[in-house]
């Protein structure tokens, strides 16, 4: 059996407790070796037994981490991801990547000068509500796809307390590269790299420097048209997943429970873990013979972030292809730049 991926991880904010540290430590495949905690030191109260490295470097110069996380603010994710290769350490690192589409080819050229692999972490390809979605269409029950209407909305008119987000002169800043890597990554697992693509952004809240709204147009071939959206002054959600095509239409709610659950302090080992409650099921409309519609309630699939980690230890153990690959980032970054 191979040893397990012995990780350490740049930072212990909200990502770090919520979204990598709970499944590094509950992953057989993982040893969860230490965190970098520069001044309060709370990790240790859940993981007692790990290190609280004082400072990055003395993270990356312990010989025995093989896989560092990068889950520093936005626009130091280049930087780090870069000085982690650099140091021998295969990485994951958040979204976005980078700032640029030039900026990811130069990291993945580091990744490959380096012999070490570079991943990029895109949870929300495990979400519940995408991975229903995803089935309803691969099940050709919808037909023909004319449109598909993938949204986050947000009410938080306040501006943010992270400056990297919210200044403009910040690489890599505001909603579009906070939220747009999400949606245009689930577009892109599903239909690849558009044909073309028409983008808009807008500054709406007091005070705001960067852009607090976006909406994105692409086409696909077969006349498929993909709508994004996203915005921080929506006063009320609308269904996060609209799909509509020649004989049907499905509309889902995103009512994924992990990062609520995981805030609270359940682990992804808890049976309950990734279940959505009664009630946040998608509703498929299809018609049939005569014209005649019928409505179905479609059961949520268990949203599960776990699926990502078991992908970075098949890419690091057994050179698996990783599913996010650079194609798909490097697409990404096209429309999040221009």
């Amino acid at each position: 059996m191979a040893a397990t991926i012995v990780t350490g991880l740049m930072a212990y904010g909200m990502s770090g407790r919520i979204f990598h540290a709970p499944f590094i430590h509950t992953n057989p495949n993982f040893t969860l070796k230490g965190i970098v905690e520069r001044n309060q030191k709370n990790a240790s109260a859940i993981y007692p037994d790990i290190i609280s490295y004082n400072s990055i470097d003395e993270l990356l110069n312990d010989a025995e981490v093989e896989l560092i996380i990068v889950n520093t603010p936005s626009n130091l994710h280049l930087e780090h991801a870069i000085k982690a290769l650099r140091a021998g350490k295969h990485v994951l690192v958040e979204k976005p990547a980078a700032a640029t589409a030039a900026q990811v080819k130069e990291l993945f050229d580091v990744g490959r000068e380096t012999g070490k692999h570079i991943m990029i972490y895109q949870n929300r390809r495990y979400d519940s509500g995408f991975l229903s979605t995803k089935a309803v269409i691969e099940s050709g029950r919808l037909g023909t796809l004319q449109e598909v209407i993938f949204r986050m909305d947000r009410y938080k008119a306040q501006l943010g307390v992270k400056a990297f987000k919210e200044t403009k002169d910040t690489p890599a800043n505001g909603l579009v590269y906070d939220l747009g890597p999400h949606l245009i990554d689930n577009v892109i697992a599903l239909f690849g790299r558009p044909l073309s693509f028409h983008k808009t952004t807008g500054m709406y809240r007091e005070g705001s420097e960067v852009p607090d709204y976006f909406h994105f147009h692409l086409t696909y071939p077969n006349q498929l048209n993909v709508y994004l959206t996203a915005g921080l002054l929506m006063a009320e959600e609308q269904p996060g997943f609209v799909v509509n095509g020649t004989l049907g239409s499905f509309i889902k709610a995103r009512t994924d429970v992990q990062e609520a659950q995981l805030d609270k302090g359940m682990m992804p080992n808890d049976e309950a873990y990734g279940l959505e409650p009664e009630g946040s099921e998608g509703k498929l409309v299809t018609i049939g013979v005569d014209n005649k519609k019928t409505t179905e309630a479609i059961a949520s699939d268990k949203g599960d972030y776990m699926q990502i980690f078991d992908a970075v230890y098949h890419t690091v153990r057994n050179n698996a292809l990783f599913p996010i690959t650079e194609e798909h980032i490097a697409w990404q970054l096209e429309l999040l730049e221009a």
